[in-house]
């Protein structure tokens, strides 16, 4: 189960890298200012999610506080996808991104995979 919530987690992560590429994408303006705008909203996210997120982060945090960058990352992808009228697709991200943070606390994993130490139960 944890294999399955992990691999569904990396899945979620480039959905929410390619909602705001899109969402930069759609931007009004000349080619270049929505090329500009797709690359530096994936690379802003990139960065905070391997700042504090990623298993391999230069400065992890420590649940519950991994929980400010990660819903600025999926809020962010949520709400390009508002944004440019995919409602559907924002509410599943959304829902998904939450429901799968969740089951990775029900299983005591970190978003890395492994254990908390503490037993994720605060």
């Amino acid at each position: 189960m944890r294999a399955a919530n992990l691999t569904l987690r990396f899945l979620l992560e480039l959905c929410a890298l390619a909602a705001l590429a899109y969402g930069g994408w759609k931007v009004p303006g000349p080619v270049a200012v929505r090329i500009l705008a797709a690359v530096a909203l994936v690379a802003a996210a990139a960065l905070v999610w391997g700042r504090w997120v990623a298993p391999r982060a230069s400065h992890p945090l420590p649940d519950p506080e991994r929980l400010i960058p990660e819903w600025a990352v999926f809020g962010g992808a949520t709400a390009a996808l508002i944004v440019t009228g995919h409602f559907v697709l924002a509410g599943l991200l959304a829902v998904l991104a939450a429901v799968n943070r969740w089951w990775l606390w029900v299983l005591k994993a970190t978003t890395g995979g492994e254990p908390v130490e503490n037993g994720g139960h605060d």
